[in-house]
């Protein structure tokens, strides 16, 4: 129905910056809001930053609050995340995530893009 592709990921210095990208594709209709995660080696995977499918509205975890951007481009099908001032804690598997219409969960899934942030 949907697929989510991530893209971006790299090897980054401490204090440097990286954009991801995730392209929708199919049924990019059914997606309402859309999300990025991050789960780190060991640790269960957390919530990153979400953003309304009117983009008007956006919200960030704690740890990444003033550092990292999310936004949405409607024509294109395209969700960002801009990530500024990293840190090696922010090393993770980042993920892009979109909640179907029916339940209200985040039903579609990117296979996930590498980012280490070297310090």
């Amino acid at each position: 129905q949907v697929q989510l592709v991530e893209s971006g990921g790299g090897l980054v210095p401490a204090g440097g910056s990286l954009r991801l990208s995730c392209k929708a594709s199919g049924r990019t209709f059914l997606i309402r809001r859309m999300a990025w995660f991050r789960r780190a080696p060991g640790k269960d995977r957390e919530y990153v930053a979400t953003i309304s499918k009117n983009t008007e509205i956006t919200g960030y975890a704690d740890s990444v609050n003033g550092r990292f951007t999310i936004s949405r481009d409607l024509v294109n099908d395209m969700l960002y995340l801009q990530m500024n001032s990293l840190k090696p804690e922010d090393t993770a598997v980042y993920y892009c995530a979109g909640q179907g219409p029916i339940n209200g969960g985040y039903d579609y899934w990117g296979q996930g893009t590498q980012v280490t942030v070297s310090s």
